[in-house]
């Protein structure tokens, strides 16, 4: 999945400190969610991972806070329906983990996959939530789950 971050969030003008391209977890994504509370799901096209997206607690908010995080499709695997399936799986993770609600941030120009959070049920909201780190992310999103 370090792979398919790194190749998405360019396309973005999403590089450096202040997005999730330059958290630590991106290097060891399968140590980061084998803790309670975390699940990270992949989406593999031909044998080979393409995408994928998990939640986990939101750091620096409530316990009843989960965040949606590092969803990234590869190009081959956008409009394939896959972004709405794995949003269907990681929102039901976090329901059986007891979240009261989903947070998530992204940035102007992630237009589709906005449009995929509000089509989930996500609303927009003004500010950003927790302590994510990501201070490059101008949009916020929340969802009662």
């Amino acid at each position: 999945m370090a792979d398919v971050i790194r190749t998405v969030m360019p396309e973005f003008g999403a590089t450096g400190s202040g997005f999730a391209i330059a958290d630590p977890e991106v290097d060891w994504m399968s140590r980061a969610y084998a803790e309670p509370r975390h699940a990270y799901f992949v989406f593999e096209l031909e044998g080979r991972v393409v995408g994928g997206g998990g939640v986990a607690p939101l750091a620096g908010a409530d316990d009843g806070t989960c965040e949606l995080r590092k969803m990234y499709f590869l190009r081959e695997a956008r409009g394939l329906g896959a972004g709405a399936a794995l949003m269907a799986r990681c929102l039901e993770a976090a329901r059986g983990f007891g979240f009261a609600h989903c947070y998530l941030e992204t940035l102007t120009g992630m237009d589709a996959a906005m449009r995929l959070y509000e089509r989930s049920g996500f609303r927009r909201i003004d500010a950003p939530m927790g302590a994510t780190g990501h201070g490059g992310c101008n949009r916020f999103y929340l969802l009662a789950l």
